[in-house]
């Protein structure tokens, strides 16, 4: 399985780009260029999906769980615009520019060679006019990493550049937050720091003061913080938790819109957790 990480650890790195517009993917393939890795990428691209419906005339609905996590409705449709976005033009785009950084990179989703298998939800559960509903979708949470296919890429010298949709239990395309994603393989594979890029300079104190940035979270803290938050940063916390309960993995959020994004991770730039 992994070999010798890029940073003075010595362990296995996992980078997560986030999917909005002004995120430095050209800066985060320079800069992944100038590693050693081996290490794993994993995108999102939510906002050339939401440009994409858009244009399409595909409705984006976002749902909030009675327990107050944002997610959006997977239809039929929405899968097929994920497709373009998310699996086509920004999987294809990062690996395009890897490749002109010296990064031998292959792009995938948790579809090809069954890499990430999820279960289907049985159902979401909403408030809607004083009602508690039931609404079922396309969407599932990652259960299972092809740790075959990953140790023959990673071992072969190639960088997996992962991104949803997933498969499920019945063999079909499922959305899934790639947060969790980055959760399961992080615990398949052992990963000793995962890098969270993202349009901020990290986790901010007050969403509207980018020099609110809370230097250090400790899980005790994070827990908290989880309990507190709304919308995606809530669901983005509780996914980092899930990253820090071996203790053994250093989480850092930083800011995916500068120069050197994965560098300045590295330096412990941003919010480091754990």
């Amino acid at each position: 399985m992994p070999g010798p990480m890029p940073d003075e650890s010595g362990g296995l790195l996992i980078v997560k780009i986030g999917g909005g517009e002004s995120i430095n993917l050209d800066g985060i393939a320079r800069d992944l260029g100038g590693l050693s890795g081996p290490f794993v990428i994993v995108h999102g691209a939510n906002a050339l999906r939401d440009s994409l419906a858009r244009r399409l005339g595909v409705e984006k609905r976002v749902l909030t769980s009675v327990s107050g996590h944002e997610s959006v409705q997977s239809d039929r449709d929405l899968i097929d615009v994920m497709l373009m976005a998310y699996a086509g033009v920004r999987n294809k785009r990062i690996v395009e520019l890897l490749q002109g950084h010296g990064v031998n990179a292959v792009g995938l989703t948790g579809l090809d060679g069954a890499l990430v298998r999820g279960r289907r939800n049985r159902g979401i559960r909403v408030r809607e006019g004083g009602k508690t509903l039931i609404k079922r979708d396309l969407s599932g949470k990652p259960a299972e990493v092809n740790r075959k296919l990953l140790g023959l890429l990673l071992g072969g010298g190639f960088t997996p550049v992962v991104t949803v949709p997933l498969i499920d239990e019945h063999n079909a395309a499922i959305n899934s937050e790639n947060d969790d994603v980055v959760a399961l393989l992080s615990a398949e594979l052992g990963a000793e720091c995962v890098i969270q890029l993202i349009e901020a300079p990290g986790f901010l104190e007050d969403p509207d003061d980018p020099a609110s940035v809370v230097a250090r979270l400790s899980r005790t803290e994070l827990a908290r913080r989880e309990s507190e938050a709304r919308g995606r940063m809530k669901r983005k916390l509780l996914a980092l938790q899930r990253v820090v309960e071996s203790g053994t993995t250093r989480v850092v959020i930083a800011d995916g819109r500068i120069e050197r994004p994965v560098s300045e991770a590295l330096a412990g730039r941003g919010t480091v957790i754990g």
